[in-house]
């Protein structure tokens, strides 16, 4: 269950209103010059940007999952300062408490290779984390509590594919989803109410224990 909860982070931080407007100025940073091999080239830009930042979040998730172990013992605190910081990422989200660090915008730099893709990955990965910190954070929040690196690794896989798998789409098929995207611009409102308070739900759950015991009936 914390595994398809981290995934869903990653899909609504795809969706947050500081990164999809921007999303057809990434994907033009990685078109080909042949229009012929440009799909291919594009995917495969875009794949190696993906894996750069999904690297560095596995890094973060390998981080808070081993100072996690360390707090192991102290399970039940853990859960609950993590949970309330969630709590408060959801309700900064629907601009309910101010938390100006949560917001940001992402610088970008063009792609021309496989190799400066990748690199340009690591770099979104930092600018990145102003815009998404919410989620990124409700992300990290599970890897501590978990509490053994190989699972915050795990948890973090999920939330870069939960991110990077709509960057897949989009590169392929960006003109056939512009309707869909202007649509979820023209209903921010809704959408940010219905990502805060998903993040909010997944906070009450980590609070009071309740995220083990769904893993353990809903194992995803």
């Amino acid at each position: 269950m914390q595994y398809l909860m981290t995934f869903l982070e990653g899909l609504m931080s795809f969706i947050s209103p500081c990164m999809l407007p921007m999303l057809p100025v990434y994907v033009s940073y990685f078109a080909a010059s042949d229009e012929k091999a440009a799909r291919t080239h594009v995917f495969f830009r875009v794949l190696s940007f993906v894996l750069g930042f999904t690297i560095v979040f596995c890094m973060l998730g390998v981080f808070a999952g081993t100072v996690g172990r360390f707090l192991k013992g102290h399970s039940m605190a853990v859960n609950v300062v993590c949970g309330v910081l969630v709590v408060l990422f959801g309700l900064a989200y629907m601009e309910v408490i101010p938390l100006p660090f949560l917001k940001g915008m992402q610088s970008s730099r063009r792609a021309g290779s496989i190799v400066s893709a990748f690199v340009f990955g690591v770099v979104f990965s930092v600018s990145l984390t102003p815009c998404v910190g919410a989620f990124l954070g409700a992300a990290l929040m599970a890897a501590s509590a978990s509490g053994t690196a190989l699972q915050g690794l795990v948890l973090l896989l999920f939330y870069s594919l939960g991110l990077g798998v709509p960057f897949l789409v989009s590169a392929v098929l960006i003109d056939r989803l512009k309707g869909l995207f202007g649509f979820i611009k023209g209903n921010y409102r809704i959408v940010n109410m219905v990502c805060g308070g998903f993040l909010i739900v997944v906070g009450l759950l980590m609070a009071f224990g309740l995220m083990d015991r769904l893993h353990r009936l809903i194992p995803v």
